[in-house]
């Protein structure tokens, strides 16, 4: 029997006790908008680190836009999952995709953090989280964004995960923590009690909640 969380915050607060280990050693918790924002943060405080966002979106299955072909990051890198072909994504399909989501991720960075650069994860701890995982494929590309620019260990942190989408991320990371693999696995929200969809707007708050503790604890 698999655990039903009652909200984000409960599952951050378990995901966070799993996570103890890395309590004290100033992890950058890095969050997938918009709905693993939230955890993010509760993550973050309770681990004593930085939390920030990383960036990337999910690319569209042509007949159903929940379900995911790929994913893209900020820089433009794309990762085509192996099912694109079989849902009906054609190259011009995914090109337009493309090009689409890449915007939409552009905008958000401008509309997130306007004010300063991403936090930087070389030579840290980076714990990227998401409320979970169905198909993986934008954890995939938010843990190949985030190796790129060097953290001294990449950990992937998710509530709750299909086991397929759990076994292809491992390769992107050096470990990866998910609190329930239920073999009946449809979609996330399932796994929640309440599960509201985050707006930008709230986003955009704990980015500001965030950048003024920074800002305090470095005065």
């Amino acid at each position: 029997m698999y655990t039903v969380f009652a909200n984000r915050n409960d599952a951050a607060k378990k995901l966070a006790a799993a996570l103890d280990c890395y309590r004290g050693k100033n992890p950058l918790v890095l969050a997938i908008p918009r709905g693993a924002v939230p955890m993010g943060q509760v993550i973050a405080d309770e681990l004593d680190g930085e939390f920030d966002v990383v960036l990337v979106r999910k690319l569209r299955s042509p007949y159903s836009p929940e379900f995911a072909i790929g994913a893209i990051d900020e820089t433009g890198w794309t990762y085509i999952a192996p099912h694109a072909r079989e849902a009906g994504a054609t190259t011009e399909y995914i090109e337009r995709e493309q090009q689409e989501q890449l915007a939409i991720v552009k905008k958000r960075r401008a509309l997130y953090t306007p004010e300063r650069p991403p936090l930087d994860p070389r030579g840290r701890i980076a714990i990227v989280v998401d409320d979970g995982l169905a198909t993986g494929a934008t954890m995939i590309a938010a843990l190949h964004a985030v190796r790129m620019k060097a953290p001294a260990r990449l950990v992937c942190a998710v509530p709750v995960a299909s086991p397929r989408s759990l076994e292809m991320v491992r390769a992107y990371s050096d470990e990866v923590v998910c609190l329930e693999t239920p073999q009946d696995f449809y979609a996330v929200g399932q796994f929640y009690t309440s599960f509201p969809q985050v707006e930008d707007e709230d986003v955009v708050a704990l980015l500001r909640t965030q950048r003024r503790k920074r800002e305090v604890q470095h005065d």
